[in-house]
Formats: structure tokens, C-alpha cells, sequence
């Protein structure tokens, strides 16, 4: 059996136009350690959070969830982020884990204080919100719909 040379050709063509895409892909994708300052919050819940997850002030990513242990005398969740160095957070700020809509990922929302000192690296930020999944908002609706006295 004969191969066609103009086969060759095209199966070496559509094998570079996938690298093209996939060095592309790799390239514009931010993936890897991102630089800053370590910073901590404790959750009671952290909901599907992932590491590498977003954290964001105002919708716009500033860091990156960096990973997540349970604290053994609490009993709590620990999350370690990554902030970009040129992002200050203020001692008061509120640390939130939100979905990014019905299907999407979570992420960490950080909401900023006015305190005039800042979270250093290694620092905690202390205020935090739990992660409400869809059947605690129900659950929420229904017992205020229903009274809420039993």
C-alpha cells in the first residue's frame, strides 16, 4: 500500500498547528507559583475551594489560593493565599468564599476594611465568612418562610 505524500504533509501540518495552539494555551494560561505575600483565614467551611482557586477584591484576582489544611485544635479550616505584593489588605478585612455562579468555581472574595494597618506576609485576616452552598440558602428561605418559631 502507497502513501500519499500530500497525506504526510497534511497530518505534519494539522500536528503543528496543535503545538501552536497548545504553546499558546501554556503561555497565556498564568499557570505555575505566582509571586507575594503569604497571608491566612479560617473558614468553618470551605465548600469545593480548590488550591489555585482566585482570590479577589472587587471581581478582580489579586492572588491565588495557595493551599488548605485543617487547624487540629480548632477544627477549622486554615486557607494560605498568595496576594500580589502590590495589593495591601487592611488588618480589617473580610475574607468571604463565593461561587462563581450556579456551575462555576469558588473562590476567595476579599472585601477590604478601612484600617490603616495591613495584613504583613505570614499575617491572618481574622473576619471571615462561611462558604453557603445552595441547600443552606434553601434551608434559610424555607425556615423564614415558614416562621421560623419551631
Amino acid at each position: 500500500m502507497k502513501r500519499n505524500p500530500i497525506e504526510t504533509v497534511l497530518g505534519a501540518v494539522v500536528l503543528l498547528i496543535a503545538g501552536m495552539f497548545l504553546s499558546l494555551a501554556y503561555s497565556t494560561a498564568q499557570i505555575g507559583a505566582r509571586d507575594g505575600y503569604k497571608v491566612e483565614a479560617t473558614f468553618l467551611k470551605v465548600g469545593g475551594l480548590q488550591i489555585g482557586s482566585d482570590v479577589r477584591i472587587s471581581g478582580v484576582s489579586v492572588g491565588t489560593v495557595e493551599s488548605q489544611y485543617l487547624d487540629f485544635e480548632t477544627y477549622e479550616a486554615r486557607v494560605t493565599l498568595v496576594i500580589d505584593p502590590s495589593i495591601l489588605i487592611p488588618e480589617d478585612t473580610v475574607a468571604a468564599i463565593v461561587g462563581d455562579g450556579l456551575l462555576g468555581g469558588k473562590y476567595v472574595d476579599l472585601r477590604p476594611g478601612k484600617s490603616e494597618v495591613h495584613v504583613t506576609n505570614g499575617g491572618l485576616i481574622a473576619n471571615s465568612q462561611d462558604f453557603k452552598s445552595l441547600e443552606d440558602l434553601v434551608g434559610e428561605i424555607i425556615f423564614l418562610a415558614t416562621g421560623g418559631d419551631s
